[in-house]
């Protein structure tokens, strides 16, 4: 299990991570009280900012519903307070570049974040569980767009990636570029357990038969779906999108694979329960065209530069820092 090897990816590219991740010290002409881990020069890391880090780690790995062994705990708290001081040295690089960050875009950036909660309340609940308060999320805003800024200035627009780069990227790797035939399919699901007595399952299917019937009778596949469809995709006319085979079970795939464009099955029946099927579009199998991919090869290859530029740039610059560490 690997925990932080994506950290300067943290880092770099994602304010939202940062914010959530990155808690150093929180004002600029203040040191913050409390036992220290890391001063960074001369600025405090605290035992409180790193114990913060930890347990938001901790609480992720737990809603991934996995264990944290010894070996592993100690890894992640290493790689925790390493990722503390790269993020001070960061931003103390980005003042003295004379980095500015307007507040406007602080405020949009926490607006943003906000919108993903469902109201102001589950936002405020979800500061509350991370012992953070709305202030510290804004600093960190700042503080995440800064360094964002000063990799871009100092790696990522020095970075131009060449043609003949993702010719022969494109050229290496044709695994990423062949898509196997897709079908898009909507369905009508009436749910039956496979465990359901006779009975339950006649009824079922006398459900199913009736909504069969009306489509023989010229309803409209869509809105029948919405009206009797069990299944989540009932909202979307029992729309599935596309999938390639081996993402459903195996007498859907079956079914809805050899069908035509536009033709309507007869029932399936699955674990799920009996469906009517309707088969919107049909994909082949392909390859994609080098130059419909080129520019996705260019960010990509781009975003590992980046990466790998970027981290070397923090190396240097901590080479130059004075830190010293108190775990």
């Amino acid at each position: 299990m690997k925990f932080t090897n994506s950290r300067r990816l943290y880092q770099f590219t994602a304010i939202m991570v940062i914010v959530l991740f990155f808690l150093p010290v929180l004002a600029d002409n203040k040191q913050p009280s409390g036992e220290k881990v890391a001063v960074v020069n001369g600025v405090v890391i605290t035992r409180d900012q790193y114990d913060k880090e930890l347990q938001v780690h901790l609480r992720r790995v737990s809603r991934q519903g996995r264990q944290v062994s010894d070996d592993q705990m100690a890894e992640l708290k290493k790689e925790i307070l390493e990722g503390l001081i790269e993020g001070e040295v960061l931003y103390q690089e980005s003042r003295k570049t004379g980095i500015k960050v307007d507040d406007q875009r602080v405020n949009d950036q926490l607006a943003a974040i906000k919108k993903r909660f469902p109201n102001d309340e589950e936002f405020k609940k979800a500061l509350n569980n991370m012992n953070l308060t709305e202030d510290e999320v804004k600093m960190q805003i700042h503080r995440g767009l800064a360094i964002r800024e000063l990799i871009d200035q100092k790696v990522a627009d020095k970075i131009v990636i060449k043609d003949e780069e993702t010719k022969a990227y494109y050229d290496g790797n044709p695994q990423f570029f062949h898509q196997p035939e897709q079908v898009n399919a909507s369905h009508i699901l009436i749910k039956v357990e496979p465990t359901a007595d006779k009975a339950t399952k006649t009824e079922a299917r006398k459900k199913i038969a009736e909504v069969q019937q009306k489509l023989k009778d010229g309803g409209d596949f869509a809105a029948l779906a919405k009206e009797y469809s069990q299944g989540p995709s009932s909202a979307k006319g029992g729309n599935l999108g596309y999938f390639r085979r081996g993402q459903m079970v195996k007498p859907f795939e079956d079914t809805a694979f050899s069908m035509k464009t536009n033709e309507v099955s007869d029932l399936v029946e699955t674990r799920f329960g009996y469906h009517i099927i309707k088969v919107n579009d049909k994909k082949p199998e392909q390859t994609l065209a080098y130059a419909d991919v080129k520019d996705k090869i260019a960010q990509r290859l781009k975003q590992e530069k980046i990466e790998k530029d970027a981290a070397q740039y923090v190396e240097d610059l901590k080479k130059g820092a004075k830190v010293e560490k108190s775990l």
